[in-house]
């Protein structure tokens, strides 16, 4: 096979121009610590389940019934952590939210 100067050079424009779009969109992935601000930092259901001592099953549940709120990007399941404190003031006692308070650092309310 053989290939021309000329389509050989628009090739590899293509292919660098390509591979700048790439690398933006990488660079943009690992500034995304900046983009959230504390009270919008995000936890998955691995992270809540292990936060808040519970199964996967019982979240989902949480969610069922609408107690959590939570939002889905493709199939995985996100929680906000200002949502996350919400649901354990309302549904703790005041002597376990405030372990869970402090064991979690959550002194900055809203």
């Amino acid at each position: 096979m053989y290939i021309d100067n000329e389509n050989f050079e628009k090739w590899m424009a293509t292919l660098s121009k390509k591979l700048t779009e790439i690398g933006q969109d990488l660079k943009s992935l690992i500034n995304t610590d900046t983009v959230l601000d504390e009270n919008e930092k995000l936890l998955d259901n691995q992270d809540l389940a292990f936060l808040l001592k519970a199964s996967f099953r019982t979240l989902q549940r949480y969610r069922a019934t609408g107690k959590l709120p939570y939002f889905k990007i493709g199939r995985k399941t996100y929680y906000k952590a200002i949502d996350i404190r919400a649901f354990v003031r309302e549904n703790a006692d005041s002597q376990t939210y405030k372990q869970f308070e402090k064991a979690n650092q959550f002194t900055n309310q809203p």
